[in-house]
């Protein structure tokens, strides 16, 4: 079964984000690039990517045949997708164990696990 997982940044500390980056631990964040390694080089994983902030997306609508865009996403920027993963495993405990190693969801994001449909 093919699954992706979405990872929601939450206010997970990432690289872009400086202020919150920077309170991590030399060893915190290398702690945090070894985890993305470790799961890029699991068998089954094909590497996402990563996605730039949330401020330099466009939500587009379609209403009444206008194409509308707005600037940021539609959700709160907590809320937003930071990067993917595609995962091909046994089970969904599988996909759910590989992302409980994804460092977004221990601090402070969380990791959607979604099968995908293959027709």
């Amino acid at each position: 079964m093919k699954y992706m997982l979405l990872i929601h940044q939450g206010v997970a500390p990432t690289p872009r984000s400086p202020e919150e980056w920077e309170r991590l631990s030399e060893d915190e964040q290398k702690a945090v690039y070894s985890a993305y390694q470790t799961i890029n080089e699991t068998p089954g994983v094909s590497p996402g990517l990563q996605l730039a902030p949330p401020e330099a997306a466009t939500t587009v609508r379609v209403q009444d045949g206008r194409t509308l865009t707005t600037d940021r996403p539609f959700v709160e920027t907590k809320e937003a997708l930071g990067g993917y993963f595609l995962y091909e495993a046994d089970d969904l405990d599988s996909a759910i164990e590989l992302a409980s190693q994804v460092p977004a969801a221990r601090m402070g994001g969380a990791v959607e696990v979604r099968p995908i449909v293959e027709r």
